[in-house]
């Protein structure tokens, strides 16, 4: 059973409540807590979240048990760690592997793994959390969360924009101007269960991006994610005229050097409140992104 404790600072005397959500407890996961099975604690007694806290005592929080998924069926296939403590794991996805089981990848994707790997650490539960998902075929960094207060926090970061993830991608011509953000909603294509594109009545993104090198074919872009559409990056990169190398799905062709969309999450920065710090993972280039930047981009400047 996963718990934890905080001191009340301050002067005067506030609610329970109140040092809760101070340390990241949001609303909805205090119903969780309160009809879940969770217990909340002043100096270890069982209290209600509107009991009055005085300076210098202990507010407790006991997680609610976590139901086992039995849906995610269990890998115990490698995983990439870039980082992991007891609270979170940052996990550098392989292209060509699915971030969660779907009828078309039921047992062998990351979600899969990391409940291998849970189990394999005993850790308390083995419920995957995955906080950010990326496409089958990006590569790069993606967050999971060990437990749902975890990633109760981790989802308020999200909407907060402070999770902070970027991008490497290589897109096709020369993209112009060297620094732009690109606000257009997104949604489905017509036709298409698969396929989004920009259109007015989509859902808002943001995408910011940089030129860091150019040839006379290709560009070397850093990309941020503002939101996290559906194939945001993609979307975006192609209604500028500019759709990813080797995106079957956006572009025109395929391209020689990478048999997938050139894209690759290098870097991911968040907060671990229990650790009081920033945490920030960074996943290596894989080698098909090292030789489309080496053969599209270094190869023939302009």
């Amino acid at each position: 059973m996963t718990t934890f404790e905080w001191v009340v600072d301050g002067e005067s005397p506030v609610h329970v409540r109140t040092v809760l959500m101070a340390h990241g407890v949001t609303r909805t996961f205090l119903k969780q807590v309160k009809f879940h099975g969770g217990v909340v604690t002043l100096d270890g007694e069982e209290v209600r979240v509107v009991a009055m806290a005085h300076p210098g005592q202990r507010v407790g929080l006991q997680l609610p048990p976590e139901p086992a998924n039995d849906h995610v069926a269990v890998s115990m296939r490698p995983l990439d760690i870039l980082y992991e403590d007891e609270h979170f794991l940052v996990v550098n996805k392989p292209a060509g592997m699915a971030s969660v089981p779907s009828h078309l990848y039921p047992d062998d994707t990351l979600a899969n793994r990391v409940k291998g790997h849970l189990i394999a650490i005993k850790a308390p539960s083995a419920v995957t959390h995955i906080v950010t998902r990326l496409d089958r075929e990006t590569s790069g960094a993606v967050l999971f969360a060990k437990h749902h207060f975890a990633h109760s926090i981790l989802d308020k970061q999200l909407k907060n924009g402070e999770l902070d993830k970027r991008y490497v991608a290589v897109a096709s011509g020369q993209v112009t101007p060297t620094h732009q953000v690109i606000q257009a909603p997104i949604g489905r294509a017509e036709g298409s269960f698969i396929k989004r594109t920009v259109r007015a009545d989509g859902r808002q993104a943001k995408t910011e991006l940089w030129v860091r090198a150019r040839s006379a074919t290709a560009s070397l872009l850093a990309v941020k994610l503002h939101t996290g559409r559906t194939h945001q990056i993609r979307v975006h990169c192609e209604s500028i005229g500019n759709s990813l190398l080797g995106d079957w799905l956006y572009g025109t062709q395929t391209d020689p050097w990478i048999h997938r969309q050139a894209l690759h999450c290098a870097r991911v920065s968040f907060y671990q409140p229990f650790l009081g710090r920033w945490i920030t993972c960074y996943a290596p280039l894989p080698a098909d992104m090292a030789l489309v930047i080496e053969k599209e981009i270094m190869g023939s400047h302009d």
